[in-house]
C-alpha cells in the first residue's frame, strides 16, 4: 500500500498544495509569472509555487470585463512541463461586487479546464461561499476547488464554518483589509512586518484561520509581507508563519519573494535524509514499530516523517531516490 494511505488513514484526503502562492495582475507581470513557473518546474521536477492571476486588484475600474478576458486567454496558454502541470488560479471580485458573476462566467466558462482553483476575496460567511460555488457550478466547473480570503473580524469569527465547506480547499488571511476593518483600533504598524507578528488581535486572527484549516484538512495560507524589497524581513515572516503559527502556504507579491518562501517552508536536508531512512525502514517492517538510532518509532512518528517528505518534494528539496518513487507529481499535490 502507498505510505500516504497507510499512515494518514482518514487524513489521506487532506489537501496538500505548493507552499508559495504568487500573485500578479498586470499583463506583463502575469506573463512573466507564468514563464517563471514553467522555469521552476523544469528545474525542480515539481510545481513548487502556484500562480494566481488577479482580476480584483489587477483590473482597472471600468475595465473589468476586458481584464477577465485577458486572464482567460492567458489560462488557455497554460501547459504541462513534462508530466508536471502548471498550477494557475484566478482571484475574482468579491461575491457582492457587480463584476463577480461576469468574472466567473468569463474565466471559468472559457478556461475552467485550465484552472487549479478560484480565489474568492472578502468572504464573510458560509452563504458567500455557497454563492461563489453556485456561480462556479453554473459556469460548468462543478469540481473546481475554491480558495477564500478571510479579511474581517466577522469572517475570522466564522472561520471554522467556512473551512468546513467541502469545496473550500484553502483559506488565506488578508492582513491589510483585516487591519483597516478595525477603523483605526489597530494602528497602522499592524500592517507591517513587526506589527503583524506582535499585535494581539492580528495574531489571534492568524491563529484562528490556521486552526480552522487544520480542523478540516484545508490549507492555511499566510498573508503578504509588503516590505517586498526587504529579503530578510520576508524570510523572518515566512519562518515564523510556518514554524510558529501553523501555516503551510504563503503569498508572494514579487518574484524576489518566491525563493525565500520556498526556503523558509522547506525542511532541512538532514531532516529529509533522516525521514527517508525511517520511512523506508518502516516500509520494510510493514509499518510495525522500529528502532532508529536509539529511538523507537511507530505509525505516529511515521506519519510526521512522511508528511515532511511530501513537504520537501513540494519545496524542491532533494529527496533520496529510494523514497522518491512514492512522490509522483500527482501524489505530492493531490487532495
Amino acid at each position: 500500500m502507498h505510505p500516504r494511505d497507510v499512515l494518514l488513514g482518514a487524513q489521506a484526503g487532506a489537501v496538500t498544495l505548493p507552499v508559495c502562492d504568487h500573485y500578479s495582475g498586470v499583463e506583463a507581470r502575469m506573463r512573466k509569472s507564468l514563464a517563471l513557473q514553467a522555469e521552476f518546474i523544469d528545474r525542480c521536477g515539481a510545481c513548487v509555487f502556484d500562480v494566481t492571476l488577479d482580476c480584483e486588484d489587477g483590473a482597472p475600474v471600468g475595465g473589468e470585463a476586458e481584464h477577465a478576458a485577458l486572464v482567460a486567454e492567458l489560462l488557455l496558454g497554460v501547459r504541462a512541463n513534462g508530466v508536471v502541470l502548471q498550477r494557475v488560479g484566478v482571484r475574482v471580485h468579491p461575491v457582492g461586487h457587480p463584476a463577480f458573476e461576469a468574472d466567473v462566467a468569463t474565466v471559468v466558462g472559457q478556461a475552467g479546464g485550465r484552472l487549479a482553483y478560484l480565489m474568492v476575496p472578502k468572504v464573510e460567511s458560509l452563504e458567500d461561499v455557497e454563492r461563489a460555488v453556485m456561480a462556479v457550478d453554473a459556469a460548468g466547473a462543478s469540481q473546481l476547488p475554491v480558495h477564500v480570503l478571510i479579511e474581517s473580524p466577522l469572517a475570522v469569527h466564522r472561520a471554522f464554518d467556512i473551512a468546513a465547506h467541502p469545496r473550500v480547499q484553502s483559506m488565506s488571511f488578508g492582513l491589510m483589509d483585516f487591519v483597516s476593518a478595525h477603523a483605526g483600533a489597530i494602528p497602522s504598524h499592524g500592517m507591517g512586518m513587526a506589527g503583524q507578528f506582535s499585535h494581539p488581535l492580528v495574531l489571534r486572527a492568524k491563529m484562528e484561520v490556521a486552526s480552522a484549516c487544520h480542523a478540516y484538512g484545508k490549507v492555511p495560507s499566510h498573508c503578504v509581507v509588503t516590505e517586498f524589497k526587504d529579503a530578510q524581513a520576508l524570510r523572518r515572516a515566512a519562518t515564523r508563519a510556518s514554524g510558529e503559527l501553523g501555516y503551510t502556504r504563503m503569498w508572494s507579491i514579487h518574484p524576489d519573494q518566491i525563493v525565500p518562501i520556498l526556503e523558509a517552508f522547506a525542511p532541512a536536508q538532514d531532516e529529509v535524509e533522516r525521514a527517508a531512512e525511517i520511512v523506508l525502514a518502516a516500509h520494510a517492517a510493514d509499518w510495525a514499530p522500529i528502532s532508529h538510532q536509539g529511538y523507537l518509532h511507530d505509525r505516529a512518528s511515521y506519519r510526521y516523517f512522511w508528511q515532511l517528505l511530501e513537504r520537501a518534494h513540494r519545496t524542491g528539496v532533494h529527496v533520496p531516490s529510494d523514497v522518491r518513487v512514492f512522490l509522483t507529481p500527482g501524489d505530492a499535490q493531490r487532495s
